[in-house]
C-alpha cells in the first residue's frame, strides 16, 4: 500500500502535505483554546516556549553559537515574526479557519513588493498579475463588509490583522533572505521564540489563566503541530523545487475548510471560495511565472 502511495504521490509532496496538515491542525488548536477562554498572548507564549526548547536543542546539536553574528537583524526577524504570529493567531480566533488561512496567502504580494524595494529584485509581469488577482480576491472576500447595508460575518478588525500578519510574514521572509548568507538556519529560527516568549509574557500581563489538563495538552500540541509543519516544509524543500513545494502547500486551505466544518461547524460563503480562488491564482501565477522567466533567461546564456 505504501509503495503504491509512493508511486502516486512523490516523497517530497508527502512531506508538503504533512506540513500543510500540521499548520492547519495548529490553527485549529489555537481556535479551540481561544473558544475555551485562553488568551491569545498565552497561546503565543506556550507556542514560543515549545519552539524555544526545540530550537535551542537543534542549535546545540550542531555545536554552533546560539547568538549568531548579525544580532540586530536577527532580533528584527524575531520581532517582526512575533508581531505576525500575534496577528495571525488573533485572526484565527475571530475568523473562520478557511478565511484566516486564505488571507495569510496574501504574503506573496507583500514579499514581491518588499523584494523590489529592499532587495532590488526585478518586477515581472507575473508579479503584477499576482498583485492584481490578490487584491481582487481580497475585495471579493471583504467587499460586503464595507457595505453599510450588509452585515458581514467577517469582522473587519480580524480581516485587517490577518492582512497585517501576512505583511509581517513577508517582512520576516525578506529579512531571512538577507540573513541566510551569513547565519545558520537553526540560529535564525531560534531567534523567533527568543523574542516571542518575553514579548508575549509581557503583553499577557495579568490576563493569564490557569489552563486545565486538556488545555495544557492543546497548548503543547500547538507547538508540536507547528514543529511538524516546519519539519515537513524543510524536508519538502530538500526534495522538491520551490514552485512544486509551494503548489502542494495550498492544500492547507482544503485542510482548514474541512477542520472548520468538522470542529466548528463553519460553512464558508461563496464569496470566500471566489476570493480565495483569485488569491491562490495570483500567487500561483507569480510563482510559476517567475520560475519560467528564470528558465528562459538561463536558456539564452
Amino acid at each position: 500500500m505504501y509503495q503504491l502511495i509512493q508511486q502516486i504521490i512523490p516523497r517530497g509532496a508527502q512531506f508538503m502535505l504533512l506540513s500543510s496538515l500540521g499548520f492547519a491542525l495548529m490553527a485549529a488548536c489555537v481556535k479551540l483554546l481561544s473558544s475555551q477562554g485562553i488568551p491569545v498572548f498565552e497561546i503565543v507564549a506556550a507556542r514560543a516556549l515549545v519552539s524555544l526548547v526545540l530550537s535551542y536543542a537543534d542549535v546545540r546539536r550542531k555545536r554552533i553559537s546560539v547568538f549568531g553574528h548579525n544580532h540586530l537583524l536577527l532580533f528584527a526577524r524575531g520581532a517582526v515574526g512575533t508581531l505576525a504570529l500575534i496577528c495571525v493567531y488573533y485572526a484565527v480566533t475571530v475568523l473562520p479557519l478557511a478565511e484566516a488561512t486564505i488571507l495569510q496567502y496574501l504574503h506573496p504580494v507583500f514579499t514581491a513588493l518588499l523584494a523590489l524595494l529592499f532587495l532590488k529584485e526585478r518586477v515581472h509581469l507575473s508579479t503584477l498579475l499576482c498583485v492584481a488577482f490578490s487584491l481582487a480576491g481580497l475585495y471579493v472576500m471583504v467587499g460586503p463588509s464595507l457595505s453599510s447595508d450588509y452585515v458581514s460575518e467577517l469582522p473587519l478588525l480580524g480581516v485587517g490583522l490577518a492582512v497585517l500578519g501576512a505583511f509581517g510574514s513577508a517582512v520576516a521572509y525578506v529579512i531571512v533572505r538577507q540573513l541566510s548568507n551569513r547565519e545558520d538556519a537553526s540560529v535564525i529560527i531560534f531567534y523567533f521564540p527568543l523574542v516571542a516568549l518575553p514579548v508575549s509574557l509581557l503583553l499577557m500581563g495579568k490576563d493569564a489563566t490557569l489552563p486545565t489538563l486538556s488545555q495544557v495538552v492543546l497548548l503543547i500540541m500547538v507547538g508540536i503541530f507547528t514543529q511538524i509543519g516546519q519539519i515537513g516544509l524543510t524536508k519538502a524543500m530538500q526534495t522538491l523545487t520551490a514552485a512544486k513545494a509551494t503548489a502542494f502547500g495550498y492544500i492547507q486551505i482544503v485542510f482548514s475548510i474541512v477542520l472548520g466544518i468538522v470542529l466548528f461547524a463553519e460553512a464558508p460563503a461563496a464569496s470566500t471560495y471566489a476570493g480565495g480562488a483569485l488569491i491562490v491564482l495570483g500567487a500561483m501565477a507569480n510563482l510559476f511565472g517567475s520560475t519560467l522567466s528564470t528558465k528562459m533567461r538561463a536558456s539564452k546564456r
